[in-house]
């Protein structure tokens, strides 16, 4: 049975992203505090694997991972993309007139802004979790206080979903990578379409340009484009960028011919592209 390190506690939605991939495997979900302790948990024993957010479609890219990628010695065999749907859920019995306190992370209560201004009475308290802040009230049995979370971990705490769907923009994704050991890696060229690449470039004129003409040429297409700033090295950046391709070979030839106008080119994984969720 395969071990998943994930951020977040049981019914996060990093463990439902991880039974979407995986599917009818079976896998032991290890969760931890943060993505700095899923990073160092995979680095200490390299038989794990790991998933962890790297973007949102509406928060944007999470800058923090892509460091943390940079500095270890993992790669990207996979990822997966799930629709973020918030529930707001509270012990059974519970009305939405009872409520008086809202519990979440930070970024799903700004995600549920609009819902939140119908209930002015409740107080908006910010929590380090979604599926925790569900844990909380179940587990304190909070009466008048509920959870804005998802809908596995209403069922897994035995909550009551007083209200489905409170996101603001229903268009809310969040794309996790699945991260395991290099050594563990070997890559299938016939079922691989996309790569995640990461490069610096110097303060030249011309030089990013550059890198995309050459994918340009080789019908290499540019998903997402992130820049870093390199402490210490005034003016200098970091580039993480994803390509989808066809032709296996092709991409391959556009890599060696980029690597000459880069520094620190790393390929930081080849895997399947996976399909966009239905809103």
């Amino acid at each position: 049975m395969k071990q998943v390190t994930i951020q977040g506690i049981s019914g996060c939605f990093h463990e439902t992203a991880a039974h979407c991939f995986f599917g009818e495997e079976k896998i032991e979900v290890i969760p931890c505090d943060s993505f700095e302790v899923l990073f160092e948990r995979l680095e200490a024993d390299r038989s794990l694997l790991g998933i962890a957010a790297i973007e949102n479609t509406i928060a944007g890219s999470l800058l923090p991972n892509h460091e943390l990628l940079s500095r270890s010695h993992l790669k990207i065999i996979g990822e997966e993309k799930i629709r973020i749907s918030h529930m707001l859920c509270a012990l059974p019995g519970q009305r939405l007139e009872d409520i008086e306190e809202v519990r979440s992370h930070p970024i799903a209560l700004m995600q549920c802004g609009d819902f939140l201004k119908t209930m002015p009475h409740a107080r908006v308290v910010e929590r380090d979790d979604t599926a925790g802040s569900a844990r909380e009230i179940a587990e304190g049995n909070l009466r008048h206080t509920a959870a804005i979370c998802g809908e596995d971990a209403a069922r897994l705490y035995g909550l009551e979903i007083l209200a489905h769907a409170i996101e603001t923009n229903r268009h809310n994704f969040t794309r996790f990578l699945i991260l395991a050991d290099e050594a563990q890696v070997k890559v299938d060229p016939e079922a691989v379409n996309k790569a995640s690449l990461r490069f610096t470039l110097p303060h030249t004129q011309g030089s990013l340009s550059k890198i995309l003409t050459v994918l340009s040429f080789y019908d290499i297409n540019l998903t997402k484009i992130q820049s870093l700033p390199i402490i210490g090295r005034e003016w200098e950046y970091q580039f993480y960028i994803d390509v989808t391709f066809d032709n296996y070979t092709r991409y391959r030839q556009s890599v060696e011919a980029v690597r000459p106008l880069t520094s620190d080119f790393t390929i930081l994984g080849e895997y399947r592209e996976c399909p966009n969720p239905e809103i």
